[in-house]
């Protein structure tokens, strides 16, 4: 059985080891894959593992021996399911292994812009304290959570894990979401559409998944409705944002914030005008990264191709 990663580098970069997928057939690691090299590399695969490299019909109709593909992610918008179904191929995914990463990601970005501890650190290094005047000095507002309105878009496990670290703050917790499932266990919390949590949450984190309906959700109309003093952060999507509106808010003082893990077009365009916006914080999609999430990643993975070849296939999409 010929396994074949495609773009096995983030998931492993050198600080994991490959050991419990080589002990499963024949594995092929590719660091990177670049779409006009997948057909050549996979055309002998039994089971393809892919993050980031999409799939398409035309590629997977073209790799015969195609049983099963494999995605080391949560996300399975890059493989053409339909096709793989009407090929009788196996598609799994891997949900839930980067709750709790994400949801420490979300609360840093939110710190960030609360106290801006790395520029504060920088002139402390640059010499601005030793000159001051004053025991103590800040050069942006600087902001408490307790009593700020959370507002949370998408209420699966990570929504919920963000709401729980909300509350510890001492926040009520606004949420929306697809399904409303019952909450009743919190205090401070409401649910309410989404048109009200923009206009009253002091912070929305985002955490839906991209879909036609979802697309551009923060633009220039549901930024309208938002405080001025309100903060965005986004660890979920890119696409759910439009960079231009949230850039443009942010340059006008209209949204006091913002703290980004995605953006639409992953690396980005060096012109994105989110780069040269004010109050904005962007990190490289490294939520998901932690060694211990990337570690439960492998794990999954290697679990389910065991289920796979055992004839009894998990978290199959």
């Amino acid at each position: 059985m010929k396994i074949v990663v495609l773009d096995g580098y983030t998931l492993n970069p050198g600080d994991l080891t490959w050991d419990a997928l080589q002990a499963l057939g024949d594995l092929v690691v590719h660091e990177r894959t670049s779409e006009n090299e997948i057909i050549e590399r996979a055309v002998d695969a039994d089971m393809l593992l892919t993050n980031k490299v999409p799939l398409s019909a035309k590629v997977i109709n073209a790799l015969p021996q195609l049983k099963y593909i494999g995605v080391t992610a949560t996300g399975y918008n890059i493989i053409d399911i339909a096709c793989a179904k009407e090929r009788n191929i196996t598609v799994t995914n891997v949900p839930g292994y980067s709750t709790a990463s994400v949801v420490q990601l979300t609360f840093s970005l939110l710190l960030e812009l609360c106290y801006r501890t790395q520029r504060h650190s920088d002139s402390v290094m640059e010499g601005k304290w030793s000159a001051s005047p004053d025991f103590c000095f800040w050069d942006y507002p600087l902001t408490e959570l307790s009593g700020k309105t959370l507002g949370i878009i998408g209420f699966g496990s990570i929504g919920q894990k963000v709401a729980d670290v909300g509350a510890a703050f001492g926040m009520p917790v606004l949420a929306s979401s697809r399904t409303q499932t019952d909450q009743s266990h919190r205090k401070n919390f409401q649910w309410v559409a989404r048109e009200e949590l923009f206009a009253q949450a002091d912070v929305i984190s985002l955490h839906c998944p991209l879909t036609p309906e979802t697309e551009n959700l923060i633009n220039a109309k549901s930024l309208s409705f938002m405080k001025s003093s309100a903060k965005l952060i986004n660890t979920s999507r890119g696409g759910l944002v439009n960079a231009q509106d949230l850039a443009d808010a942010l340059n006008e003082d209209r949204l006091s914030g913002a703290g980004l893990d995605v953006l639409t077009t992953e690396p980005p365009r060096a012109d994105n005008p989110l780069f040269r916006a004010k109050n904005c914080i962007i990190t490289p999609h490294i939520g998901w990264a932690t060694k211990e999430a990337r570690l439960r990643l492998m794990d999954t993975v290697v679990g389910n191709i065991k289920a796979f070849l055992n004839g009894s296939p998990v978290n199959v999409i």
